[in-house]
């Protein structure tokens, strides 16, 4: 028999699952807060705080802000991108001048000394 809920008079007040973690917490915080304001807008009961916060959220200063941050975001991706990448080419330049210099008879073999070629 499936199991029957008790269903509170409250709409807001709903049953959600513990957080697993403490981001996925802080994101549930969060929709509380958003979920209560927006309430609070729709009664009129907003206090001035919160309807100046939204409206500052709407203003295309803030919304410029955030294109900039998220164009900085993606810059510094690149520039790690790219200093990995630099890296991984200079270990390869390394290797190809190591072997190199092994093929011109200029290193040590290992593997024919311990064999024993080279006596």
């Amino acid at each position: 028999m499936a199991r029957k809920y008790k269903e509170s008079s409250e709409e807001g007040s709903r049953r959600t699952r513990p957080a697993i973690s403490s981001e996925a917490r802080e994101n549930q915080l969060i929709n509380m807060a958003l979920d209560l304001a927006e309430q609070q807008l729709k009664d009129g009961t907003a206090r001035s705080q919160v309807i100046t916060h939204f409206l500052k959220l709407a203003t295309e200063k803030e919304k410029t802000e955030r294109e900039l941050l998220l164009l900085q975001k993606e810059l510094v991706k690149a520039k790690t991108d790219a200093l990995e990448a630099a890296v991984r080419n200079e270990e390869l330049f390394n290797n190809a001048i190591k072997a190199m210099a092994e093929y011109n008879g200029e290193g040590e073999d290992e593997d024919y000394a311990e064999d024993g070629y080279y006596d």
